[in-house]
């Protein structure tokens, strides 16, 4: 598996999101732990989770504690293997989605998050979406105190314009070491974001980047020359896409979301696809 840097961090230069093994339509543990496992032996160093990844109310952190089971029994060496979960959204159990950013919060969360994950520091802990009713500032400074107290190792931010990058980064003494915006075939709203990353040095994290769970395993229909270039070197259409996000600059580390062993494979398989500039250019305009 080739490799990328998040911070101070090396990561496999493709992630897991493992949101879909908690959320609504969840499968059983153990084709979680299963899946887990498969991305564990496929190289896979960077795993992506979050309190609020849970279907229902009085089970926050699931997907945290069920990362965590995971590792414990994998029967590979696991110390090279960076968690990143975040904290400020939340989930009251009635499939809605709600924020709190405030300091206090914060602080409360990330205690919770690592009880979960049964660690003494979090490796990347995120700011998982900005809160309306709270200053960014705030927020951010509250995560700077948590990097300082030595709780977590690095700070990410998440579903943030390029301003709020800028002044995060600021407010952190120049340590914000990701940005996880939205980014797919079907979003690519986050291009400026993506830049500024390259330009700051810091990974940017596409979440969703086969489009989410409804759109993943139909995207060579809705995107012909993602299916084209597939076809051609005899892929599948989602390895193409991964390919693609990873060629828009160093930076980048995608996160897909899995639920099966054999879809984490196909997309730790993507950092092995060389794709060509006219390629690129293809998909780039499709």
């Amino acid at each position: 598996m080739r490799t990328r840097r998040i911070g101070d961090a090396e990561v496999s230069a493709i992630g897991l999101g493992a949101m879909p093994m908690s959320i609504e339509g969840r499968p059983d543990e153990a084709r979680s732990i299963a899946t887990i496992h498969a991305a564990l032996d496929a190289g896979v160093t960077l795993v992506d989770t979050a309190d609020a990844y849970h279907s229902y109310a009085g089970e926050v952190g699931h997907n945290e504690s069920l990362i965590a089971r995971a590792l414990a029994g994998y029967g590979g060496d696991t110390t090279g293997v960076l968690i990143a979960t975040k904290g400020g959204h939340l989930r009251p159990g009635d499939g809605s989605w709600t924020v709190n950013g405030s300091p206090a919060y914060l602080e409360q969360a990330c205690d919770a998050s690592l009880k979960r994950l049964g660690v003494d520091a979090i490796g990347l802990y995120q700011f998982h979406r900005p809160d309306p009713k709270v200053p960014f500032a705030d927020s951010i400074g509250a995560l700077r105190d948590l990097l300082d107290a030595g709780k977590i190792r690095m700070v990410g931010i998440s579903n943030v314009s390029p301003e709020q990058i800028r002044q995060a980064n600021e407010i952190l003494g120049g340590r914000l070491a990701s940005v996880q915006n939205q980014f797919s075939p079907a979003v690519r709203d986050s291009e400026a974001a993506l830049r500024l990353c390259a330009e700051l040095g810091i990974a940017f994290l596409p979440w969703s980047p086969l489009g989410g769970r409804s759109v993943a395993g139909v995207l060579g229909t809705r995107f012909a020359a993602f299916a084209e270039i597939a076809r051609a070197h005899e892929v599948s259409p989602q390895r193409v896409c991964l390919a693609w996000l990873l060629a828009k600059g160093p930076a980048v580390i995608p996160i897909p979301g899995s639920t099966r062993p054999e879809t984490i494979r196909d997309s730790a398989a993507a950092a092995e696809l060389a794709l060509s500039a006219g390629e690129l250019a293809r998909l780039d305009a499709s």
